[in-house]
């Protein structure tokens, strides 16, 4: 079977069943693959699909378990969707989905880090002084996290100052 049939198969029924976690799975698949109008849409279905569980969630006054794998991946695509925002020059949009997201899951350190993101996108900080007064990337990434996770010492008194 041809790879780009077989493929659009794989992320056709990963689609129907509402299954972010597999779209991601398929993620690397797909930038081999398939062409920049399809990557797009690829993305913008593990966006709707995203849109769709965080909607689910609010309706039904639950948090999100980081533990739990659709929830997860639902939280990693909403996080990337508000850094989208932010990196477009869109502070504002940014700030209301850190904010929905930093109260949205189980996770304390999760919980803590987006309150960086959003203090500072509120203010109106540019992304890239989020990225070097604020975020401590080397550190993010010893750690592995989807998102921002560690910060430099001197963040909180540069956000109080904003």
């Amino acid at each position: 079977m041809d790879k780009v049939k077989d493929l659009k198969t794989k992320v056709l029924k990963a689609q129907q069943e509402s299954d972010i976690a597999s779209l991601y799975v398929l993620e690397q698949k797909a930038h081999e693959v398939f062409d920049e109008d399809t990557i797009a849409g690829f993305y913008a279905s593990i966006l709707d699909l995203a849109l769709e569980k965080l909607t689910d969630t609010l309706e039904s006054h639950r948090k999100m378990d980081m533990s739990e794998v659709q929830d997860f991946a639902t939280v990693r695509a909403l996080y990337e969707y508000a850094m989208e925002h932010y990196s477009a020059g869109e502070p504002k949009d940014a700030s209301a989905l850190f904010e929905v997201l930093s109260g949205l899951t189980n996770d304390k350190n999760f919980a803590k880090a987006l309150k960086f993101h959003w203090i500072a996108s509120a203010a109106k900080m540019s992304l890239d002084d989020f990225m070097s007064k604020i975020a401590d990337i080397d550190m993010t990434q010893t750690k592995g996290t989807f998102y921002i996770s560690a910060f430099t010492k001197e963040a909180q008194n540069v956000l109080d100052n904003v």
